[in-house]
């Protein structure tokens, strides 16, 4: 039995969802966003929750049933919410800024890295060494920062590199003579 699964996704005021066509729409103040359904797992809006269950008892259909419930809450959070990933930009010269639809990194390669903001999102830099992205879906948010981080990870000897918000950078003693 899946514990998260069992749980029914309560749905805000100000947010409705509808099941229509094999996808299930959610509606927020921050937008639309919808999901595709599985066909092994059983969705139901009852009143003011979204009740997930197995459509049988396959090994399959209990395997997808908490995931399937954790991605429906993402859309409730997401158009309700919202998601925000911080990143740290630490060392000499490294730095970051928005112009337009794009962010330029300045990481000590002898280029600027120039990115562009999927759609969707939102990129501020509130100063040169910290990047907020910002959007109401989960999955997009995480991946642009990690296609940033991608780019100059925290090294273990000096910490230099982009870095998760609270991430822990472990690090490492250097030679000794």
């Amino acid at each position: 039995m899946s514990r998260i699964g069992k749980k029914a996704v309560a749905i805000p005021n100000g947010v409705s969802a509808s099941i229509d066509n094999g996808t299930l729409s959610v509606k927020g103040p921050k937008g639309t966003l919808t999901l595709g359904l599985s066909d092994l797992i059983d969705y139901k809006v009852e009143g003011e929750e979204i009740v997930v269950k197995p459509a049988n008892d396959t090994k399959q259909a209990r395997a997808y049933w908490g995931m399937q419930r954790t991605l429906v809450a993402n859309l409730v959070e997401g158009v309700s919410n919202g998601f925000t990933k911080v990143l740290d930009i630490k060392g000499v010269g490294y730095r970051a800024s928005t112009q337009g639809s794009k962010i330029k990194l300045q990481l000590g390669f002898s280029h600027d890295v120039d990115l562009d903001v999927p759609e969707g999102l939102e990129v501020k830099t509130p100063d040169q060494t910290t990047i907020e992205i910002s959007g109401i879906d989960k999955q997009k948010v995480g991946q642009f920062a990690a296609e940033i981080r991608e780019w100059r990870k925290p090294e273990p000897y000096k910490g230099k590199g982009v870095a998760y918000r609270g991430e822990y950078i472990f690090r490492k003693e250097g030679k000794k003579k």
